[in-house]
């Protein structure tokens, strides 16, 4: 019976303890340790007030700083366009000089501005800084900068310009806008697509418009029965009734091959270089050749097909 009445006085003392122990450290806490932890946060703030204003008219001398940058980066742009429209003709060259000119002034204004900010802080430090920090974000943004280098040395030294017409891979369509980073072109079908500059440095372009004329081929069939030199010079004839085929290139008309129900003739001129030019070319002188060789009697076949069994066909008259 003593053992039974010892075990519930020994679970109990370990939390009456415990309940001491919390009323000591709850009696521990008196105003005065509140009131020096109070004095701590005001002191912090105090300083922190103190600092900032003491460091006020750096902060307002950095901040005029980046104001002038901007009105020089305004002036810059607003002249430098009819400065550089001296220098080159090219838009492209002059969009890019004013752009490059910005940007190191404002690289240069941001630096000083930080210079004013913090006394400290030498030229030598920042650029140090500038460096780790550019191949920090080199990294992380790989693509981006790999899109804007490409976009400079477009600007710089590819053939097209705004209102051009090229073709890269799929992509066919009117130059609209060439930027640093992304170049915007309008489909022949309407649509705008935007470019990555780093496809266009990286793949074939052909720029379309970088003449004004095109050289375009077709193919014309006469049928094998036909006198061919007959048929060429009547299509000759044609092309000379044609507005859009260009008199100061010669047209040439030749027999290129045996199709397949046909003697092929393949007729190349000279027109406009953009894609409506080149259709309504095509249109006008399939319609003139058409018409011509319907005049001189002249046949154009229909697709022939012989067939060749291998036993004689027997042909079994139906009931009278």
């Amino acid at each position: 019976m003593t053992i039974d009445w010892l075990i519930p006085i020994t679970h109990w003392l370990p939390l009456v303890q415990d309940k001491g122990k919390d009323k000591t450290a709850l009696e521990d806490i008196t105003p005065e340790t509140v009131s020096k932890a109070a004095d701590t946060v005001v002191g912090s703030l105090s300083d922190i007030w103190s600092n900032f204003l003491t460091h006020t008219p750096y902060m307002i001398a950095s901040l005029m700083v980046i104001l002038f940058t901007f009105v020089v980066v305004f002036m810059m742009r607003r002249f430098g366009r009819h400065f550089f429209r001296r220098t080159t003709s090219r838009k492209s060259l002059q969009d890019l000089l004013t752009r490059l000119l910005t940007i190191v002034t404002w690289i240069l204004g941001l630096l000083l501005a930080a210079m004013v900010l913090i006394p400290g802080l030498t030229p030598a430090k920042m650029l140090g800084a500038v460096g780790l920090f550019s191949v920090a974000v080199g990294f992380a943004f790989k693509d981006i900068f790999e899109n804007f280098f490409a976009g400079i040395l477009i600007l710089w030294h590819f053939p097209f310009e705004e209102g051009d017409v090229i073709q890269c891979e799929e992509i066919v369509g009117r130059v609209e806008r060439v930027e640093v980073r992304n170049t915007a072109i309008r489909r022949v079908t309407g649509e705008l697509v935007i470019v990555p500059n780093l496809f266009l440095f990286k793949n074939p372009c052909h720029i379309l418009t970088n003449r004004r004329k095109r050289r375009v081929s077709i193919i014309a069939g006469i049928a094998y029965s036909e006198d061919i030199e007959t048929a060429v010079e009547v299509m000759k004839t044609a092309m000379t009734t044609c507005a859009t085929v260009r008199d100061d290139e010669p047209v040439q008309v030749f027999a290129e091959g045996f199709g397949d129900s046909s003697i092929d003739i393949e007729v190349t001129w000279w027109t406009g270089s953009t894609p409506f030019a080149i259709r309504e070319s095509k249109g006008e002188v399939v319609t003139a050749i058409k018409k011509a060789l319907d005049q001189a009697g002249i046949e154009i076949p229909f697709p022939y097909r012989t067939l060749t069994f291998k036993e004689p066909l027997r042909v079994e008259g139906g009931e009278g």
